[in-house]
């Protein structure tokens, strides 16, 4: 409850300055806006967001570079919903900054805060991503300092909603998709398991880390551990060492880039069982290695499959726009996470910061990603999507709920 206790406290003394220094709004209800808690320069120039209505969002993801697919994916996403609420009878409004652009982090993190720095100067209420906790919680310290909301989309790593009360996501977080990944395990009839993790990425470890936690309590034998890294090629070692473990289960948590040659060597060493990754395998390359990819599963953030009216009408109307290449779970994380600040707004009294942050905390929001209440610390426990591959493609297996069902 300390979080939810400070987000109180905040959006109160919010109000009070904008009261005390500006002299009045269109009702007693005026907060100040983002511009006013971040710094003097942008306090003269922002715009208080209850008297036009309109949410300004700045939005960050990787638009550059091997993980570009996932901006391309959040840039539709974000133009999708803003297309829908601002053609709606709604009567709140966004506008999405930097000339309705996302900024590339380009999954960097000196980057990452040179991309949250420029969108300051134009004076957004709230701050939407990244998709990569390495480079959403160097941005999480700077919006913590400036009061600004930071809504964090498929940044994992447990870290990033604690370090403070304005910082919130839409995404599961690591401990609690390495316990979903254990789980699965155990309901595939699976004993032995066998890890490898990149052991210079917190991604990879937090992932390692929660499957280890819960694999004992789903009555897994862990018999092979192996450690690799973010930029390795070359996976025939431990590949061997897993199929000499006698293991039935292969648990990779990495990142899209390396997956096909993980799957490609692990399966002509010889491992005929499952082999299982998180979220970082959404948008793996499988060509060539259609086959290769048989039996292989990973834990999303959902399925396009799914046949929720929500995910299906998201689905729909994203294919007839812009194709389904760049449908990703990123995408769906992006295009909720619009959705949700309408929804803050209209729960908090106003489009300022203190309002949205107001109407964010304990929310309960329905949308792409399922239905979900934000905790005490800004995170959702909700529905983890299991996808699966047939002939190369991803297909949706099942979904388990937070009870495991």
């Amino acid at each position: 409850m300390k979080k939810k206790f400070l987000s109180i406290l905040l959006t109160a003394a919010m109000t009070a300055a904008l009261v005390t220094g500006c002299g009045g709004g269109t009702t007693s209800e005026a907060t100040a806006d983002s511009g006013e808690t971040a710094s003097a320069e942008t306090t003269e120039s922002a715009p208080t967001g209850e008297e036009d209505n309109i949410v300004r969002i700045g939005v960050v993801c990787a638009m550059t570079g091997g993980s570009a697919i996932y901006g391309e994916g959040a840039q539709n996403a974000v133009d999708l919903a803003v297309e829908e609420i601002n053609s709606s009878d709604s009567p709140i409004k966004v506008e999405i900054v930097n000339g309705g652009k996302v900024v590339d982090d380009a999954k960097d993190s000196k980057q990452a805060v040179n991309a949250y720095n420029s969108l300051i100067p134009e004076s957004p209420e709230a701050v939407v991503g990244s998709f990569f906790s390495s480079v959403t919680l160097p941005m999480a310290e700077l919006a913590n300092e400036q009061n600004m909301l930071l809504l964090a989309t498929g940044a994992t790593n447990y870290k990033v909603t604690l370090i403070g009360p304005t910082i919130f996501r839409n995404c599961f977080i690591d401990p609690y998709q390495g316990k979903m990944a254990a789980l699965f395990a155990k309901d595939q009839g699976a004993s032995k398991v066998a890890i490898i993790y990149a052991k210079d990425d917190d991604y990879s470890n937090g992932l390692k880390d929660a499957f280890l936690e819960n694999a004992e309590a789903n009555g897994l034998e862990i018999v092979y551990t192996g450690e690799c890294t973010t930029t390795d090629t070359d996976f025939t070692a431990q590949a061997s060492q897993a199929v000499a473990s006698g293991a039935d289960f292969l648990f990779y948590p990495c990142f899209l880039d390396t997956v096909p040659l993980l799957v490609q060597q692990a399966r002509d060493a010889g491992f005929e069982g499952i082999i299982m990754g998180g979220d970082g395998w959404d948008g793996s390359d499988t060509t060539g290695l259609e086959s290769y990819f048989d039996n292989c599963y990973f834990t999303n953030h959902y399925s396009s499959e799914d046949t929720a009216e929500a995910v299906q009408n998201f689905v729909t109307k994203y294919t007839e726009k812009y194709g389904s290449e760049s449908l990703n779970a990123c995408a769906a994380l992006y295009y909720d996470a619009i959705y949700m600040l309408v929804q803050a707004a209209k729960a908090g009294g106003g489009t300022d910061t203190a309002s949205l942050v107001k109407g964010m905390t304990g929310m309960t929001f329905t949308g792409v990603g399922g239905t979900f209440t934000l905790d005490e610390n800004g995170d959702p426990e909700k529905s983890v999507a299991i996808n699966t591959y047939e002939n190369g493609e991803v297909k949706w297996f099942k979904t388990l709920s937070p009870e495991g069902k």
